[in-house]
This record gives structure tokens, sequence and C-alpha cells, in this order.
């Protein structure tokens, strides 16, 4: 079926009064709770995309990086460039350890500057990378975790990444998405690779 000028100058005619007025209905102006989760990958560059939009702007952004340890970070590398104040939990990966002692030492320790952050009035964004993990495996109490979030500056926003969040994370969120595998390369046995993956 051809649509002509005129049925498309209408179709679009609707759509922008669709648009325009849920613009006039979102009048609210305060920080949100966002949350990248899923089996999927993209949640922590999707959380880096989010900073270094708000980087753009000349807002301040803090990072806490649970799970990442001390691996090279392309982001880091760049955002730390711009102000963004990062803490690596400096056990990294859980599965390297083996030990949950060591790993909610380490948790505890990368926690405390996250709750510095979260009542820090000048930081506009802060993302708390897979943090869904720290509350799932019990290294942090997802009750000291809601607490933080709800006494945060009214005009900060947090993005929370990480598979399997918490059901409670996820209803007192603004915004969830949740990333869908389709394919990966790593499946296919390519390599993770440095610009790309980290």
């Amino acid at each position: 079926m051809t649509i002509n000028d005129s049925q498309h100058q209408k179709r679009q005619q609707r759509l922008k009064e669709k648009v325009d007025f849920r613009i006039e209905a979102a009048q609210l102006e305060r920080g949100i709770l966002i949350v990248f989760t899923g089996n999927g990958k993209g949640k922590t560059t999707a959380a880096f995309g989010t900073v270094t939009r708000a980087i753009g702007h000349g807002f301040r952004a803090g990072v806490i990086q649970f799970i990442k340890g001390k691996w090279e970070n392309g982001e880091k590398n760049l955002l730390e460039q711009h102000g963004v104040n990062f803490h690596v939990m400096a056990t990294g990966f859980t599965w390297e350890t083996q030990s949950r002692e060591t790993d909610t030492v380490a948790c505890q320790q990368v926690w405390h500057h996250a709750l510095e952050m979260l009542s820090d009035p000048d930081l506009d964004l802060i993302v708390l990378d897979e943090l869904t993990y720290m509350v799932s495996y019990g290294y942090l109490p997802l009750e000291e975790v809601i607490t933080a979030l709800n006494h945060r500056p009214e005009h900060q926003s947090v993005i929370i990444t990480g598979r399997g969040c918490h059901r409670e994370l996820l209803e007192m969120a603004d915004t969830v998405t949740e990333m869908r595998p389709v394919k990966h390369a790593f499946d296919a046995g390519i390599k993770a690779q440095k610009g790309i993956d980290w």
C-alpha cells in the first residue's frame, strides 16, 4: 500500500499531538532511578553512555563498580579525565576469588564510597555497576541499599546495572530496561575485544 503525502501528514500530525500531550503531562523534576538488567550484553555500556551524556551537559557523575576488579577499563580511562570519580571493588570477579568472606569485605569497602556519593548533593548522577549481584549474593543487605537510595539528594539520578535485579529495586525504579540476548560473538568463540567489550 502506498501512502500519499496527505495521508502521511495526517498520520504524523496525530503522532505529534500524542507526543506533545505526553510532554505536557510530564512536569515533575527530580532525579530518577534507572535499572539496566537482563541477560543480554550492554547494561554497563548503556550506563556509561548516560554518564557521557551527563558530563557533556556539564553535570557531575560518580561510578562505583562491583565485580569488574582490576581489568583495564576504557570508560574509566576516558571519564576520569573529565572529573568522574571511580571506585572499583578490589577483588574483581567473584568467580575468581571464590571467597565469600573476601568478596563481602571488598564489597563493603566500595559500598562505603557509594554511600558517600549517594549523600553528595554535588553529584548529579551515580552508577552502581553490577550492584544487583551484591544484593543477590548477600554481600549487601537489600534494606541498606533501599534506604540509601531513598535518602539521596532529590535531584540526583542513579543507575543500577546487573542481571537478576531484585524485585523491590525494580518496583522502586522509575525506568527499567531489560537487555535480552539474541546473539553474542563470544558464544561463537570470538574473543572479547579491547575497545568493544571492555
